[in-house]
């Protein structure tokens, strides 16, 4: 997994390189992990440029300015929340893209109605969010991997669909 990561990550560079766009992150139960795929291929600086890892409700609300009736309301695992997180961290990093993570690794800390395993993924810019969602426990290290894996496979193909064609001569 850790392999295919770091191809993914040379496949953002080149799109977000080639397009002169920054990139930045949000993680929770990931805590940095997809930040840290990203900065493993050199040159990650020329558009990453950081990430936040907002394990709390507190620093979800106060650095990414998550509104505190969605957290209460819905809690921090679901799509709202992961939306609001990339929406958040544009502003907060000022960037034009962010990828977010918010959700239960486990192994325990999970319920009825949102069990272990359950991570929803965000990815995109301001007003323009797409969202996953993850359901399988498969124990806590691979649900991370995975969510760090399937974060990036699915930023990158929502930067082919949305970024402009390069124009062939």
């Amino acid at each position: 997994m850790q392999l295919e990561s770091k191809v993914l990550s040379r496949e953002i560079q080149t799109l977000l390189y080639e397009s002169g766009k920054t990139l930045g992150t949000a993680e929770s139960c990931t805590g940095g992990r997809i930040a840290e795929a990203i900065i493993s291929i050199p040159g990650a600086s020329e558009y990453f440029k950081g990430g936040i890892v907002s394990y709390t409700n507190e620093v979800k609300e106060r650095l990414l300015h998550v509104d505190h009736q969605l957290l209460e309301e819905k809690t921090a695992v679901c799509e709202e929340v992961a939306v609001a997180m990339v929406e958040g961290a544009c502003d907060a990093l000022n960037v034009d893209y962010a990828i977010a993570a918010t959700g239960i690794a486990g192994p325990g800390g999970g319920t009825k109605e949102i069990p272990v395993g359950t991570i929803w993924l965000a990815f995109g810019t301001k007003g323009n969010v797409r969202t996953l969602k993850l359901e399988e426990d498969e124990g806590r290290d691979v649900n991370l991997a995975n969510a760090t894996f399937r974060a990036l496979q699915a930023f990158r193909a929502y930067l082919e669909d949305t970024l402009p064609k390069p124009v062939e001569e």
